[in-house]
């Protein structure tokens, strides 16, 4: 079993190496009409900087897996701004895309919780269209579409989750096949948990992504080892490896909080269970110190009896 680690978004130690630099609607309206446009491009400039500056760290690194930011773009999705972003970067879209292809690189994007299809609220779902339309747009501008993804939530239950997920799969048909070909789903903390959501996929056709610290903060039977082949196996159809999202709780008080670092004795249990299927999959690191909680998590799994490293971000066990 092989298992490659990534982290999310901005690699800590890199000076002044943010990818999500942005500016608000409130500040945007307040410059001079000329100078809006300008100052959007400015910091989007700065964040496609950043982000190839990430990559060459990652790929120095032997760093495979990668989460962009989702706010490359300021006010990509705003109704009263909704501006050309992909036109006036086109070098630099495709020198990011060329960075990924020539370097196998898996990228993939996270929208905020905002992004969902369950609302009983139209507008809730034409947002989340135009959304995933942005996250689309710019993989696309990439060219990195054969092996990138979007992953959300299902969302919220509102006071009925039967009804919710009935909802969830008449407002999916909303977003545009081309679209939904490039989605994931994970598990969440609170409201749809692993059984909820693996079976969501399986209707769907949409791969899962597990995310254990969520599993961990919701479930009502430790059912885990029951359905995870079949979590897996959602990826069957994509051709592109399982993906995990692992990170600890900050403290019992604040259990579904992210801790800075990973426990190992925290994520064993699930290492152990994943073993037993053999499957390689890939992990991302959603800890608050990112590409420095991975190295440290990538250390310690390779310290363990029988695991043996094999560069400096992945493992064989």
């Amino acid at each position: 079993m092989k298992i490659r680690f990534g982290y999310v978004a901005n690699a800590l130690g890199l000076w002044d190496a943010s990818p999500s630099k942005t500016l608000t609607f409130t500040r945007y309206s307040t410059l001079p009409k000329d100078e809006r446009m300008e100052k959007l491009k400015f910091i989007t400039a700065q964040n496609l900087y950043h982000t190839k500056r990430i990559l060459y760290y990652n790929i120095a690194h032997e760093i495979e897996i990668y989460r962009f930011s989702s706010s490359l773009v300021p006010l990509a999705t705003h109704p009263e701004v909704m501006w050309d972003f992909w036109t006036p970067f086109k070098d630099e879209w495709v020198e990011i895309g060329n960075i990924v292809r020539h370097f196998k690189l898996r990228v993939s994007f996270h929208p905020n919780q905002f992004t969902l299809f369950t609302s009983p609220r139209e507008e809730v779902t034409v947002n989340a269209v135009k959304s995933m339309d942005y996250h689309f747009k710019m993989l696309k501008a990439m060219n990195a579409l054969d092996k990138g993804l979007i992953n959300i939530h299902i969302g919220g239950a509102y006071g009925d989750k039967e009804k919710s997920l009935i909802r969830f799969h008449q407002n999916l048909k909303e977003l545009p096949k081309e679209i939904k070909k490039h989605m994931t789903l994970e598990n969440d903390d609170k409201t749809y948990d692993v059984q909820e959501t693996l079976l969501a996929c399986e209707k769907e056709n949409i791969p899962m992504v597990l995310d254990y610290h969520h599993y961990m903060a919701n479930n009502v039977e430790n059912d885990l080892p029951i359905y995870l082949h079949r979590i897996f196996d959602t990826w069957n159809n994509v051709g592109i490896l399982p993906k995990v999202h692992i990170s600890s709780p900050k403290s019992e008080q604040a259990y579904r909080a992210h801790a800075d670092l990973v426990s190992l004795e925290f994520v064993l249990p699930f290492l152990k269970m994943a073993k037993e299927l053999n499957q390689d999959f890939d992990i991302m690191i959603e800890a608050k110190q990112k590409n420095l909680a991975m190295q440290r998590l990538v250390e310690e799994i390779a310290a363990i009896r029988g695991v043996k490293r094999i560069s400096s971000a992945s493992v064989e066990w």
